[in-house]
């Protein structure tokens, strides 16, 4: 490996001289970046119009043109339209909170019920080669690396599978380098001896290697699209293959065609437009609902957080009522939709939005690399790799599970039969 592409194991602060020169170019020089637009070698290409429809619908959202009259009628409709969410999700919508929290409430209980569902994510790697400038994982930034052993992978899922837990989402950093889809199928096949219900978070990849990761055990695939907004997007990935927008906007529609029962999709809230990018998240779910009706799809909506050398890093203008906004106006336009809420934010926010439209949660957190233990069973593991953000909700399977059923709901660790 050349010395230009180590930078994903070297301290940030020994980078070799024409790596530290690499990484000033591309903060500094746009015309040293990737056509952003443009798929690398390997990378497949979809016959899809999926991305030509948001797009299209994104850069025509004048939301400040919406008024408390349009808001109204979208709350009065049966049915939900694209106008009518683009309603709810403007400015003119924040009074009638309220009324939207209601109306999202009485659709999740026509749709799911009292059930709120719960699993764990495993991260069993932070190499990175792209350089992202917000997350803690990215090439340049100085942080412990680390890839667990497949012993260590079952080994951390034996502790997890412990506490009860009975699905589990599978992360890795996005290096086909050091996470190649061998090894994380091989992760797959352990997760099946554990647990009922395997996710993977991993880096976008064909048709073939979804349909190769289904048949080791994946259910379903999640995909952060980060920014829907492209020129944004640019400014954001300067380097590796995360940079190409494209490719990673149609990864839940290949992991469909590889054969995956399930797709997740988000925007990272705060990088840009929350608005836009609410509106897109929710429209990319639409429109792939229609052309793939038994896939069972949901959103999450993440907000920024801290990240390891930048504790700065916080979502622009999406405060907890504006979230609560999107989370309602998601539920009111895909009543069929679930919704994830993650450790990203506060136990008492998320105790509060699962009573109105949040349909999975996540419980027994932790974003670094190989310290489960510590999580389970209170030993401290020194060599565990650096976490990828700051959590803020850190309760167990067990103390999430009492609070929800004290909160009146019925939590649910697995709604699958396999025969």
């Amino acid at each position: 490996m050349d010395e230009e592409n180590q930078v994903y194991f070297v301290d940030s602060d020994k980078l070799p001289p024409k790596a530290l020169e690499r990484k000033h170019r591309l903060e500094q020089d746009p015309s040293f970046r990737t056509d952003p637009m443009k798929y690398m070698e390997g990378m497949q290409a979809i016959d899809s119009d999926i991305k030509d429809k948001v797009r299209a619908a994104m850069d025509h959202f004048d939301y400040d043109s919406y008024t408390a009259k349009d808001v109204q009628r979208a709350l009065s409709c049966e049915t939900c339209s694209i106008e009518d969410f683009k309603a709810l999700l403007s400015p003119a919508a924040a009074p009638f909170l309220e009324q939207m929290a209601r109306k999202a409430e009485r659709a999740t209980k026509d749709h799911f019920g009292n059930t709120v569902y719960i699993f764990t994510p495993l991260y069993i790697a932070n190499y990175c080669q792209n350089y992202c400038i917000y997350c803690g994982f990215n090439c340049y930034n100085n942080i412990h690396r680390k890839k667990l052993s497949l012993e260590e992978v079952d080994h951390e899922m034996q502790v997890i599978a412990k506490s009860g837990m009975e699905e589990i989402l599978i992360l890795t950093g996005e290096s086909r380098a050091y996470s190649d889809v061998e090894y994380i199928g091989e992760a797959v096949k352990i997760a099946k001896k554990y647990f009922r219900n395997i996710g993977i978070e991993i880096y976008p990849v064909n048709v073939d290697e979804y349909k190769y990761l289904h048949e080791c055990g994946v259910d379903y695939v999640t995909v952060f699209q980060e920014t829907y907004n492209p020129v944004k997007y640019e400014t954001l990935h300067l380097m590796g293959r995360k940079r190409v927008w494209p490719y990673r906007f149609d990864a839940q529609e290949r992991a469909l065609m590889g054969g995956m029962r399930g797709a997740g999709f988000s925007a990272l809230l705060g990088l840009d437009d929350f608005r836009k990018d609410a509106l897109a998240t929710a429209l990319h779910v639409y429109y792939l609902n229609r052309k793939y009706p038994a896939a069972e799809l949901s959103l999450s909506c993440p907000r920024l957080r801290p990240i390891v050398n930048n504790e700065k890093i916080n979502p622009r203008d999406v405060g907890e009522k504006e979230l609560c906004q999107i989370l309602c106006a998601y539920r009111i336009f895909l009543p069929f939709a679930g919704i994830t809420v993650s450790s990203r934010e506060s136990a008492s926010f998320r105790n509060g939005i699962t009573k109105i439209c949040a349909t999975k949660i996540s419980a027994g957190v932790s974003t670094g690399i190989g310290d489960h233990e510590e999580k389970y069973e209170g030993i401290q593991e020194e060599d565990a790799g650096d976490e990828q953000f700051e959590i803020n909700d850190t309760r167990s399977l067990k103390q999430m599970y009492e609070d929800m059923e004290k909160g009146g709901l019925q939590p649910v660790l697995n709604d699958y039969i396999y025969v």
